[in-house]
């Protein structure tokens, strides 16, 4: 498995990150998925895309470090999802530990990301992955 990550304007980020995370976040078109990177670089929003042994986009990660009062300095994981037909693979696995690493070279004190209630596989993945429930998020839309 290859682990890369992709700057803006990489032409990977459109024609293999994005298919697989679209199956996380099907709303994302190539314009909004552009306009969210070209602002939320900016802000410290970065991909990271995993390949498998023959050359496929097989898992995706969007991520920003995060400073603030309540983690110090964290690694916040946006978005983690592995190609529906590579799932059970490693691949999830794969780009955790490498996040995780990623996380303590640059000085960061926790690795947390949020996961939809109704994600139920996901959190049995995270749980086996010694993840805890730490908090819950409340939202509220603005319309």
């Amino acid at each position: 498995m290859k682990i890369i990550d992709l700057a803006p304007g990489d032409t990977r980020l459109l024609s293999d990150l994005l298919p697989v995370l679209r199956e996380l976040r099907p709303h994302l078109t190539e314009d909004l998925f552009r306009e969210i990177y070209d602002e939320g670089h900016g802000l410290g929003l970065r991909f990271t895309a995993a390949y498998d042994d023959d050359g496929r986009c097989v898992g995706a990660a969007g991520w920003r470090i995060v400073v603030n009062t309540s983690t110090v300095r964290s690694l916040y994981v946006d978005d983690l999802v592995t190609a529906s037909d590579a799932r059970s693979t490693g691949v999830g696995r794969h780009l955790l530990t490498y996040l995780q690493e990623h996380a303590r070279e640059t000085g960061c004190h926790l690795f947390t990301l949020d996961s939809a209630t109704h994600r139920t596989d996901a959190h049995r993945f995270y749980l086996r992955e010694r993840m805890a429930i730490a908090a819950f998020h409340f939202q509220k839309e603005l319309g």
